[in-house]
């Protein structure tokens, strides 16, 4: 099979800010992305067919023969392949009306809609057995914990840790703690009891950090001195994490360095929070949360007691910050000052709880330009025109520039 993830119209406008940036495939839940997944389990070619404006750093790959369309919000199991494998050409899979995998062929269907048009006019199976999707974006810490004990198995199967070269590190169940080279731990804790720990290549776990499983912490990563990891987290590569972190998931290239709280809650990349921010993931009334939702251009109730903030790429905020439960920022926002600042914060914006202004491309360029040389990565011409499309796509919501 050459499997390509296509983005399902309707789960990518509930998955964003965070799938402005990136393909509903490139998201990461448990220790890798739901691409990642497909490419572990099946060994095969994964790309994905996304957003016109974000084909030139995502590029689709089409064989001649066997293209195999599957949705880029589901999470593949073993038993699923098993069962794609015996999709003949011009057979679909669909859940209710949410269309699962399509047998193409030879079909390179270079848009979305085509492809869908295509689906809707072949063969309907129904599949048999357990689907899971990310259709939501407070499903990703959600299942969470779930994904990362999924993706333990699934790298570490017939491997060996590395030894746990540091006398004054205290661990619990060691059996469920995996260990990548190049990775350095200093007199931590680490307590695998409830769930699998994975420390990734080249990464630190910093003197006095308490970590408890389910935990990933993904390569080139660090966790900082004294902080307080608290289960179902994960932290993607190249970031650097401090305080208290609770049944949360950092994309990637982001950093929460310092004290201060984050709970249910999805950072993008390239995000920063400044000292002591905060985020509030319970109301005082324990009422189930409500959250910006794009699709439906107001809030939507997520069903859950406990959600916080979910951040889109490239999006910081200054000391002392305080997110309201249930915040959503979008791409590119400088957050700062004092009070709580709205729940819907749109993209683009600079300000805080005493108003908004629009964060001008000119600006927004120089922040990301010196904010990636620092991981020694280069702000280029086609991550600018896909900052430069958002822009546009999101004016809508900047009511301030409409005054």
């Amino acid at each position: 099979m050459n499997i390509i993830l296509f983005d399902d119209p309707v789960i990518r406008q509930n998955l964003l800010p965070l799938t402005f940036t990136r393909p509903v495939a490139e998201i990461r839940t448990g220790i890798l992305t739901i691409a990642d997944k497909w490419r572990e389990l099946t060994r095969q070619v994964v790309s994905s067919l996304t957003q016109d404006y974000l084909k030139a750093k995502f590029e689709p790959y089409f064989d001649t023969t066997h293209n195999c369309y599957i949705n880029g919000a589901v999470i593949p199991t073993v038993q699923m392949i098993e069962q794609l494998k015996g999709m003949n050409y011009g057979e679909s899979y669909w859940q209710g009306d949410t269309l699962l995998a399509y047998h193409g062929g030879g079909e390179q269907a270079e848009h979305i809609d085509v492809l869908l048009d295509s689906a809707k006019r072949s063969k309907k199976l129904t599949f048999e057995g357990e689907v899971l999707l990310i259709r939501e974006v407070w499903e990703i810490f959600v299942h969470n914990g779930r994904e990362i004990r999924s993706d333990f198995k699934l790298l570490t199967k017939d491997r060996k840790s590395q030894p746990l070269n540091d006398k004054h590190t205290i661990v619990y169940n060691e059996e469920n703690i995996f260990i990548e080279e190049g990775a350095k731990i200093r007199a931590a804790v680490l307590n695998a009891e409830d769930g699998p720990i994975y420390i990734g290549k080249n990464t630190q776990v910093q003197e006095g950090a308490l970590i408890k499983g389910p935990f990933a912490l993904c390569e080139g990563s660090h966790v900082n001195m004294g902080a307080k990891m608290r289960g179902d987290v994960t932290v993607g590569p190249q970031s650097k994490v401090g305080g208290e972190i609770s049944a949360s998931v950092i994309l990637g290239y982001s950093n929460k360095g310092h004290d201060g709280f984050l709970g249910n809650s999805v950072l993008g990349e390239w995000c920063n929070l400044g000292a002591d921010t905060n985020t509030s993931n319970l109301k005082n009334n324990y009422a189930q949360v409500k959250l910006w939702n794009y699709a439906r251009g107001g809030f939507k109730n997520t069903g859950q007691q406990f959600c916080g903030l979910i951040m889109g790429d490239h999006s910081k905020c200054g000391i002392n910050t305080m997110f309201n439960t249930g915040t959503v920022v979008g791409v590119s926002a400088n957050v700062f000052g004092t009070g709580f600042p709205r729940n819907f914060i749109p993209s683009f914006s600079w300000g805080g709880a005493q108003g908004f202004e629009t964060f001008q491309l000119r600006k927004v360029y120089e922040v990301a330009e010196k904010v990636m040389e620092r991981r020694k990565m280069e702000l280029n011409e086609t991550e600018k025109a896909i900052l430069t499309e958002i822009f546009n796509q999101t004016q809508q919501y900047r009511v301030w520039d409409k005054v």
